[in-house]
Formats: C-alpha cells, sequence, structure tokens
C-alpha cells in the first residue's frame, strides 16, 4: 500500500492556502501600484487569496 500520511496531507493543504494567499496579495500589490493604491489592494488580494486557497484545499482534499 502507498498512502501518505496525514501529516503530509495537512502539510500540502497548508502550503496550498499560503501559496495562494502570497500569489493573490502579489498580484493585488502589482495591480494596486498601477492605481497607486499598493496597500489596501494588497490587503485585499491578501483576503481574496485565502477564499481561494480554502476552497483550493476543498476541491482537493473533499474525499478525505
Amino acid at each position: 500500500m502507498n498512502r501518505r500520511s496525514p501529516g503530509a496531507a495537512a502539510a500540502t493543504a497548508g502550503a496550498s492556502v499560503i501559496a495562494s494567499m502570497v500569489l493573490c496579495a502579489g498580484v493585488g500589490y502589482g495591480l494596486g501600484s498601477l492605481a497607486g493604491l499598493e496597500v489596501p489592494i494588497g490587503l485585499a488580494g491578501l483576503f481574496a487569496g485565502l477564499v481561494v486557497g480554502m476552497a483550493l484545499v476543498y476541491v482537493r482534499f473533499r474525499r478525505l
């Protein structure tokens, strides 16, 4: 049998959430710099990344 440990699944889920938050915050900061609103739009991207990350984790691990 080739089963992964529950710890590995949790680490993958956490890394997915953090990666999506960082990516969305970076995109938000970049788009905000075009409008002169780097921090507010970057923070909005950070929270949007949290939602996207949770959705990705749900889709990937819903069968566990």
